[in-house]
Formats: structure tokens, C-alpha cells, sequence
């Protein structure tokens, strides 16, 4: 189906998929170019290239324009389970596609509201936004968003901080200094603004105490401020190397888990068909797919392709290019009572299913581990 070919040709790059890496190079070239336009029509010695600049920004614009177009066309294959004006909408509301609509507004709207050509081009800063698309095609580059996710509630603690220490100072300091500096410190936003410069260790030179007591509160602040920035880069920095190397599973029971191989060959009678659509025989489940050295979860709407590996329980082993792993969680275990988002693990370790009795569950962000579940784990060597 020609819709479905083109929405994985524009869809994240499969590295399996010549069409889709080629894309993506494609679009990646285009959005640098674009924003390479827009940083170099700044400059006047540029004047010279303005030919050049004019034929690039037109084109690259006519380029994302397509894109979004094609996104849309396409969004009931982002979102096969809702109707196709659903899944439109909310491709249209979401993050990318506010990015998207953003990008080519400020180019195209003056040729029809001239009156705010100004304005319009005022927007063109957004572009910048669209490098986040090169962030959600590498996985180097997700890993950024990941570890401000997971960290978000340590980073919003340690900004409070800094808001509070700088509330407090920029007070103190007005008090200090106000009658020998009415001029400079003639209210508690002077304060503010000093409190800024010095906490985050800029140091402007506009503003400083005089006093004995302003310099003496200055020392602190000054010393404060250092241990204040340091705070939110070591939680980022604990973040990135827990992210790639910690995998918490306790001294709890954790062993080799049994599953067989099924190479999704071509003409293989799998190959186009839904696992919800697959008949297994009695025993057997869908634990994961591998497809090139991406891991997919067995969603029931996921397609099988040619060259995909299915890993089905429970009779073999999972293949040199990874290990599985049940991890019994008995009484006490650190992962009761949370939700699989909320776990923390390597990058490399994915989780494939959970077994609860006699009921195998397909793992979602939000699904609540209990005492007694088996966790299935796939670790990619």
C-alpha cells in the first residue's frame, strides 16, 4: 500500500530500510541548510551570496512543506487506532507537528497577510526547532531528553534552590546597600539582577557593594553560587552515566529465560501480517522483534517485515545478538509497586513482557508491577 510505504519512509529511520536512512540524511541536509540560510542573512559580508540564499531558502521551505503534508496524509498510520481525522488532529497538536506548522508559517503566510510580514518573519526563529527532529532520529541524541525526564523532579528541586537563594540575596543586599547606592540599588529587582550576575558566576561589573557588609554578603553569595550551578550539572552528569551502565535488579532470583528464534525470511508466510493476526501453537507467545538493531515490543498492530527476528517463548534460546532474562520479583524486591517508566535501567536492556500467573503482559510505561510478576529482560550484547 502506497501510504503505508511512504509513512515508513518518513517515519523515524529504520536502518534496515535504504529508503528511510536516505530520508533521513535527506531531511537532516535540508534543516541544516535551511538554518544556515537564516544564520548567514545576519551578516553583511553575505550580501554577495544573496542569490545563492534566495534559490536555498525557497526550496528547502517548498521541502518541509511536502513533509508535513505527507505527515498528515499519513497520520492514521502514527495512529492506527483512532479514526483518520483523530489521528490528524493530534499528529497537528503534538510536539513535532507544532514545530512542523511553525517552521513553514513565517515563510509562507506574507504572500497572503502582507500587513504582518514583519511579524511573520519575526517567527522565523522558530526553524531552530526543527533540529530537535535530528534529536528524535538518533538515539545519542534522545538520550539528552531521556535523563531530563528522569531527572526532572531533582532538577526542578535544585532550580527552587537557586530561586530561593537568589530571592533571599538580592533582599539582603538591597538592605545593605541601598543608602550608599540609591542609584544602583533603588529597588529589590536591583538586587535581583546582581544576585543573578554573581550566582551564576557571570559577574558583570555593572552593579557590585560597596559597604563592608555588602562585600562581606558578596563573599557568600559568590561561594553559594558555585555550589548552586554545580548542583543541577551533577545530578545531569549522574543521570548520563546511570543511564548507560546501571541496571537495578537486586540479589533477587534472576535467570536464563528460553525462547526460539523465528527468522521472518522472504516469502516467509509471516512476513506483512500483524501479531495480532498471528496463529501460534499452544505454549507460544510473541516476546519481542528484532529488526536490524532495533528492539520492538509485541504490540498487537506492529507488522511483521521481511528480515525481522520474532523471538517467541518458551523452547530455545534467544541468539548470540542478545541474552533474556526473567527476574523474579519475590517479596521485598525494589521494583514492586513501580511502574515500568519509573525503573531504572540501562539503555541496552529492554522489557519484553511480564508474566503474571498464568497471563503474559505486553509491557507499557504505565504498567504497574506487582509481587510475584516474572520480568522478562532483553539485554543486547
Amino acid at each position: 500500500m502506497l501510504k503505508q510505504r511512504i509513512f515508513k519512509i518518513i517515519q523515524i529511520g529504520n536502518r534496515t530500510d535504504i529508503s528511510s536512512m536516505c530520508f533521513d540524511i535527506f531531511i537532516i541536509i535540508v534543516i541544516l541548510a535551511n538554518i544556515s540560510v537564516t544564520f548567514l542573512q545576519t551578516f553583511d559580508e553575505a550580501a554577495g551570496y544573496a542569490g545563492v540564499m534566495g534559490i536555498v531558502e525557497p526550496v528547502t521551505m517548498v521541502i518541509f512543506l511536502v513533509e508535513y503534508l505527507l505527515r498528515l496524509w499519513t497520520a492514521d498510520c502514527l495512529y492506527p487506532e483512532k479514526t483518520y481525522p483523530a489521528a490528524v488532529l493530534r499528529f497537528a497538536v503534538s510536539f513535532y507537528g507544532v514545530v512542523d506548522l511553525l517552521t513553514i508559517l513565517p515563510y509562507f503566510c506574507p504572500f497572503f497577510i502582507p500587513s504582518g510580514a514583519v511579524a511573520f518573519r519575526m517567527l522565523r526563529v522558530v526553524r531552530i526547532l526543527r533540529l530537535f527532529q535530528i534529536n528524535s532520529r538518533y538515539d545519542a541524541f534522545n538520550v539528552i531528553t531521556e535523563v531530563l525526564k528522569e531527572k526532572r523532579n531533582a532538577l526542578v528541586s535544585s532550580i527552587f534552590l537557586v530561586l530561593v537563594l537568589m530571592l533571599a540575596s538580592s533582599l539582603c543586599m538591597y538592605g545593605l546597600e541601598h543608602e550608599a547606592q540609591p542609584d544602583h540599588f533603588s529597588n529589590a529587582f536591583s538586587g535581583i539582577w546582581w544576585s543573578v550576575s554573581t550566582l551564576l558566576t557571570v559577574g558583570y561589573g555593572d552593579i557590585y557593594p560597596v559597604t563592608i557588609g555588602g562585600k562581606l554578603m558578596a563573599i557568600v553569595i559568590a561561594f553559594l553560587g558555585v555550589g548552586m550551578v554545580a548542583i543541577p550539572t551533577g545530578i545531569i552528569s549522574a543521570g548520563f552515566v546511570e543511564y548507560y551502565t546501571k541496571i537495578k535488579v537486586g540479589n533477587y532470583s534472576r535467570h536464563d529465560a528460553d525462547f526460539i528464534t523465528l527468522h521472518v525470511a522472504e516469502g516467509h508466510p509471516f512476513t506483512g501480517v500483524s501479531l495480532k493476526e498471528l496463529k501460534l501453537p499452544q505454549g507460544l507467545y510473541p516476546a519481542v522483534v528484532l529488526r536490524g538493531e532495533d528492539v520492538y515490543t509485541p504490540h498487537q498492530s506492529l507488522v511483521l517485515e521481511e528480515g525481522d527476528s520474532l523471538l517467541l517463548g518458551t523452547v530455545s534460546t534467544a541468539g548470540p545478538e542478545c541474552r533474556i532474562e526473567e527476574v523474579c520479583l519475590e517479596p521485598e524486591h525494589c521494583w514492586i509497586g513501580c511502574r515500568i517508566k519509573e525503573l531504572d535501567i540501562s539503555r541496552r536492556v529492554f522489557i519484553v513482557m511480564v508474566k503474571r500467573g498464568k497471563e503474559n503482559i505486553c509491557p507499557q510505561g504505565t504498567t504497574l508491577l506487582e509481587e510475584g510478576d516474572v520480568v522478562l529482560l532483553l539485554e543486547k550484547m
